[in-house]
């Protein structure tokens, strides 16, 4: 079974970069790698050691680059090769990991793989794709084809958008009728299956720390309990155990009970397959679970259930805990809206308490550290609706916000027009803003062995629709226990004699929160929209 390893991960704080949006370092408009270079030590100032960046490789960017025309080589837009290299070097001399974006389950269909594999003749590359036999063949209600798009006779199975015709894995459910759906171990998909590898190597050996695997769960056709994609991804993780045992792999899966025996280091929980997840940040009408909620947890009106989650979340840990981790975000390019929308300062403060007490890795989505918002915008690079949250960065009050030089047309989204948007140069002067709050969390992560993301969790008290929340984690002789009250009003629960013998000491109390003896045990009391940390003695 997978272990926990590599050890890096124990302390690991993820910072997300969508790169178009991140920094101008050419006056284009359109962020690049250059610009990543350039802020590198703003983001050494976060406290986070490990990045995750969007794809940055050759494509038509009809879908924001996981349309991908060349795996090999950095899109002209962001920089080259060799200024990748570079960011891997100087992000290393901060001590800072890096993650590429890695897009398996399809390509653009101008890569020249896709090219090839759509010629009438055969040829090294006619079965990278899942093609049937027949553009006349009825479609298969499972599996969306483009026809009539190709020179062969056939139509081609896509993984998301109809340009992104997806890689041939093979199926696990294959049928003497339909003899185009190849199994696994047909020549073809075992050929997809080395490229991937290469790939992957290609870049490790380059700098890179790891991959976040896109639509990880997507490859294996007619696999319903994705063994056979789980067996793909946990052949790729015994190769990386010997060949690269210090680099991690990401699932975009959302299933850690499925994603992590597969081999995967950490399976995030996302707004499309984990209404847990949902419960703790959206309220009705919000994102893709419009109708599921009334409230969310993080919500003054302390109308949220912390069960919602919890039950989700136990049920993962308890499965997973020895084998790898849950990734908790604040948000990321698909995620709508922001995290901010809707909240006030207090709020923000004490969710980014939360997310860094909590097991697992956490994920920053650029921007959310000072509480930039998410506004309708038209759909730019097939982002539809999540488009609104792509937006510049929001780096100063100068020309752009800061982010370009450009003229303010040629941007790559138009920027916040508010007058009062947050941005970093003002935050990062004001000891109260939500800037210099999530550095000051992220520095007592990395102090306390007890917030390591192996460090154990247990719930002291999470009672459906009652406050507050209150759990323990442990670790190396540390015990800490960390406390939420998100209501606007003052809460207190009675903890029973047996969680410790002495008083607790504050580690992290900026609000109103105490504890005081009782005659049943203890009685936490907390003031409204606080949170707190205490080391148990």
């Amino acid at each position: 079974m997978p272990q926990k390893s590599p050890v890096w991960l124990q302390k690991a704080i993820f910072y997300q970069i969508y790169p178009q949006s991140f920094y101008d370092s050419n006056a284009d408009g359109i962020g690049d790698i250059p610009g990543i270079i350039q802020k590198l030590d703003y983001i050494e100032s976060l406290g986070v050691n490990a990045l995750w960046i969007n794809p940055c490789f050759v494509s038509p960017f009809h879908d924001a680059g996981y349309d991908v025309a060349d795996y090999y080589r950095v899109a002209p837009r962001y920089g080259t090769n060799e200024n990748l290299k570079t960011l891997f070097a100087e992000a290393k001399k901060r001590g800072i990991r890096i993650l590429l974006d890695l897009v398996p389950g399809h390509t653009s269909i101008e890569h020249p793989w896709f090219q090839a594999s759509q010629r009438d003749e055969k040829n090294d590359y006619s079965d990278y794709y899942v093609w049937n036999d027949s553009i006349w063949e009825v479609p298969q209600d499972d599996l969306p084809i483009v026809r009539g798009y190709a020179q062969r006779d056939g139509a081609y199975v896509t993984n998301f958008f109809w340009f992104q015709p997806a890689l041939n894995f093979g199926f696990t459910q294959t049928n003497p009728d339909n003899r185009w759906m190849q199994p696994v171990d047909a020549s073809g998909p075992q050929k997809v299956r080395e490229e991937i590898k290469k790939i992957m190597a290609f870049w490790l050996e380059m700098g890179a720390s790891g991959f976040r695997v896109d639509m990880a769960a997507s490859l294996v056709k007619r696999d319903p309990h994705k063994i056979e994609t789980a067996r793909f991804w946990r052949w790729i993780r015994d190769w990386l155990d010997k060949a690269y045992p210090e680099a991690v792999l990401v699932a975009e899966w959302g299933n850690p009970a499925q994603s992590i025996p597969a081999g995967f280091h950490a399976d995030f929980l996302l707004g499309f397959s984990n209404p847990g997840w949902v419960s703790l940040f959206r309220k009705r009408g919000e994102g893709r679970w419009r109708d599921r909620y009334s409230w969310s947890f993080f919500d003054e009106s302390g109308h949220g259930d912390i069960r919602q989650f919890l039950d989700e979340y136990l049920y993962y840990l308890d499965l997973t805990k020895d084998q790898g981790y849950i990734a908790l975000i604040t948000g990321n390019h698909d995620e709508t809206p922001r995290l901010a929308n809707g909240r006030n300062l207090e709020m923000l403060k004490l969710i980014y308490l939360f997310l860094l007490t909590m097991p697992g890795t956490p994920f920053i989505y650029y921007g959310d550290e000072i509480g930039m918002n998410f506004r309708p915008l038209a759909s730019k690079e097939g982002g539809y609706q999540r488009t609104g949250s792509r937006t510049p960065m929001q780096w100063s009050g100068d020309e752009n916000t800061g982010f370009s030089t450009a003229p303010e047309e040629d941007l790559y989204l138009p920027i916040n027009p508010d007058p009062d948007r947050p941005t970093v140069s003002r935050q990062d002067r004001d000891p109260n803003s939500l800037l210099n709050r999530v550095r000051a969390l992220a520095a007592i992560r990395q102090r306390w062995h007890a917030l390591d993301a192996d460090a154990e969790f247990e719930v002291v008290y999470a009672d459906s629709g009652k406050l507050p929340f209150v759990y323990t984690r442990s670790k190396n002789n540390q015990l800490l226990m960390v406390a939420l009250n998100p209501s606007n009003k003052k809460v207190s629960v009675e903890l029973p004699k047996s969680i410790f013998v002495t008083l607790p000491a504050p580690v992290d109390v900026p609000g109103d929160a105490n504890i005081t003896t009782s005659k049943s045990g203890w009685t936490l009391s907390m003031g409204a929209v606080s949170g707190a940390i205490f080391k148990i003695n």
